[in-house]
């Protein structure tokens, strides 16, 4: 039976019952899927304003299959936020940033240490969760007071061990931010220095590094 079992043996199958549920915990949706997602909310960060709702929409049905999942759920509360640009209704607005910052912060709550693996997009989940945060917060109104945070998630990204083990595309779109940042702070040097960063590395973002460098340099 099976209580009569050795405990060595119940130690070996407990061990292996944890390791199932961890990674059931940190199951990944179709990448397909996910990545047609993410197309539109690239689409909707870029200006598209007809990609705001689609993005929305995608990361909703592909959060509703895996609800435990982060970065599914720091997505969805991205392009929820982005909702508010759709609305010229003051209270809407706020209802869209609200909610969207609100998922956010649940999607910052669900990240354990097993996060540090990759979950979506070739990335770990902890990085993708706090980058899309910190955007999110510094792109809200100040009056909204999340920016002195996204400025610390962007920092906890940019010094992450991690970064140097995600796709070139994302260390780039976060150098990239990080540039802005330091521009909005009146930081020029440290600019300078994630711009170059971004072009030494050949990354997809160096045509726009280039650009911001000779403004920086007028």
């Amino acid at each position: 039976m099976l209580l009569q079992l050795p405990s060595s043996l119940w130690r070996r199958l407990l061990a292996v019952a944890a390791a199932v549920l961890l990674a059931t915990a940190a199951q990944a949706a179709p990448e397909a899927q996910f990545q047609g997602a993410l197309a539109q909310f690239l689409k909707a960060q870029a200006g598209d304003a007809a990609a705001i709702e689609r993005a929305a929409q995608a990361f909703e049905a592909l959060l509703r299959t895996e609800p435990a999942n982060p970065v599914l759920m720091a997505y969805a509360g991205a392009a929820t936020a982005m909702r508010a640009t759709t609305t010229i209704l003051p209270w809407k607005k706020i209802g869209y940033a609200e909610d969207g910052m609100a998922r956010l912060d649940q999607a910052l709550n669900l990240l354990t240490p097993e996060h540090n693996a990759v979950v979506q997009n070739n990335t770990a989940g902890v990085l993708e969760v706090r980058f899309t945060a910190a955007n999110t917060f510094l792109a809200v109104p100040g009056f909204m007071s999340r920016s002195a945070r996204g400025a610390k998630l962007l920092g906890e990204v940019l010094s992450s061990p991690l970064l140097a083990q995600s796709p070139l595309g994302f260390q780039g779109a976060v150098w990239l931010r990080a540039a802005r940042l330091a521009e909005d702070e009146k930081r020029t040097d440290d600019a300078r220095r994630y711009l170059k960063q971004v072009i030494e590395r050949h990354a997809p973002q160096a045509d726009a590094a280039r650009a911001r460098l000779r403004v920086l340099a007028s």
